[in-house]
């Protein structure tokens, strides 16, 4: 049966519309997961030696920092890791046990490349302790207890992807956790770090990690098994209705009507309200670089990096995904009488309204300068003027249908990788950083600046144009896209 399910995902694979992107966007991919292998490797091989130097005890130390290692790993997953998916209509009407769909479903995460990278820092890490006089049977039970901790988070995982609030409880508590102890209030990591010592001094306190493990597990199998229903999830659920008329918008027509159906898709959804979230996380990525309190990040290119990212966040998190936020009905839609400059004028107004937002909220850079916030004004304006078209420009080669009920993939999905997508790409960041570099290194920063803007007041200019050209080539891809969100996987 095993193979029958390798088969069929195979298939699947193959068959998917993700599977026709670029081999070269593929072997980036690939980079890139052996550029996180090997950095998790080095960190393996030479966290011991580097604590060692600064006179620290250095199994002592990753014992203690151990359970943020966790948490962090925990919160990663839940927006990167995707949930275990199966189709599983066409399997409900053979004879396959519920038992091996259920374990296929729950094993295919375990070979997750969130669970195999961390092989390559603790693998590692236990041969050191071990050529450095560790005892290797306590060393190697430590190691087992580790990767049973491992395996928990993925199950965890699996579990709070049905319940965002268990999340947003669990990501508060860490919150409060990190404050209390950097503050001297309550520190969790010295009774942490007992546990995780004593996997080493005791060795047979490893089965607490296997026994939380195996119960996981049997409480995740039996939850999806008891849900394994055609109509699962299917029952309505019954809440006081709420009206949002938005009568205000019906001044502007059919750009109006988009506007409406776009502002209750941002407050209805999972993955929308995940989108927000995300986009004021962005808010406060310039304290990175205009705090200047990382000796990397000082170089001048570094502050138009930042403001793109500060006034861009919800344009770059949103943007990116049009037309696919519409996925689910957008088959009925391309079969109404719609043109696509009002669908896509809609979109862009609410892109800029939430630029000209965020740029109002980030007036607290304010503190570090008007230089600084002078940076962040004209990243807005190139954000307006260029980015704002150049997304949706990009959002018409992306292929990838939204599950908006679900809160993973939030900041993209393979099938959002293809050429035509990365060379659009260059332009959101590489031409304002060499605009502003030819700028600051000839006439100064604020010449710098003055080209910076003067793109954005340009795209303004052209912004008729740019739109037809945008307007075709959705028409041109249409009926690929179409396609693409017929897929299920």
């Amino acid at each position: 049966m095993l193979k029958h399910f390798i088969t069929l995902e195979w298939k699947s694979f193959v068959r998917s519309a993700s599977f026709g992107s670029s081999m070269v966007i593929k072997i980036f991919m690939m980079l890139g997961a052996l550029y996180f292998i090997a950095l998790f490797l080095v960190m393996g091989a030479g966290a011991y030696y580097l604590l060692e130097e600064q006179n620290l005890k250095p199994f002592s130390i990753i014992n203690t920092f151990l359970i943020y290692y966790l948490f962090m790993d925990i919160l990663m997953r839940f927006f990167l890791q995707k949930a275990p998916v199966m189709n599983i209509k066409p399997l409900m009407f053979i004879n396959i046990r519920k038992n091996s769909i259920v374990n296929y479903g729950l094993g295919k995460t375990a070979l997750s490349f969130f669970n195999l990278v961390h092989l390559f820092f603790f693998i590692p890490f236990t041969i050191v302790l071990i050529i450095e006089g560790f005892t290797p049977l306590n060393a190697i039970c430590w190691l087992f207890g580790m990767v049973c901790l491992i395996f928990v988070n993925n199950y965890l995982n699996v579990l709070i992807n049905k319940n965002d609030y268990f999340f947003y409880g669990i990501a508060a508590l860490i919150v409060l956790v990190g404050v209390t102890q950097y503050y001297a209030v309550f520190d969790l990591t010295s009774y942490t770090a007992r546990f995780f010592n004593g996997l080493y001094n005791m060795p047979w306190m490893v089965v607490t990690p296997l026994m939380l493990l195996i119960g996981l597990y049997s409480f995740t199998f039996r939850y999806f098994k008891k849900n394994l229903y055609l109509d699962a999830g299917l029952a309505v659920k019954h809440e006081v209705a709420k009206t949002e008329e938005l009568t205000w918008l019906n001044q502007f027509g059919t750009l109006g009507t988009f506007l409406k159906n776009d502002i209750k898709l941002l407050k209805r959804n999972k993955r929308s309200r995940t989108t927000i979230i995300m986009s004021v996380l962005f808010l406060f990525y310039g304290l990175l670089f205009f705090t200047k309190s990382i000796e990397a990040y000082q170089a001048p290119l570094w502050q138009i990096f930042a403001a793109i990212f500060v006034t861009g966040g919800f344009l770059l998190n949103f943007g990116q995904f049009v037309p696919s936020w519409d996925s689910a009905y957008y088959p009925l839609m391309m079969s109404q009488n719609i043109k696509y400059r009002d669908y896509l004028s809609s979109k862009w107004w609410l892109m800029v309204i939430a630029t000209i937002i965020s740029t109002l909220l980030a007036s607290f850079y304010l503190y570090f300068g008007i230089e600084v916030y002078l940076a962040i004004l004209v990243g807005a304006i190139y954000n307006l003027g260029v980015n704002a078209h150049v997304v949706l420009w990009a959002g018409a080669y992306i292929k990838t249908p939204i599950d908006l009920s679900s809160s993973k993939n939030a900041f993209g999905d393979k099938q959002a990788f293809n050429v035509k997508t990365f060379l659009l790409a260059l332009p959101k960041i590489v031409i304002p950083l060499l605009l502003y570099g030819i700028g600051y290194y000839t006439l100064g920063a604020n010449f710098g600046f003055a080209l910076v803007a003067a793109a954005g007041v340009a795209g303004f200019a052209f912004r008729n144009k740019v739109f037809s050209i945008i307007e075709k080539t959705y028409k041109t891809e249409k009926y690929k896209t179409l396609a693409a969100y017929k897929q299920k996987n």
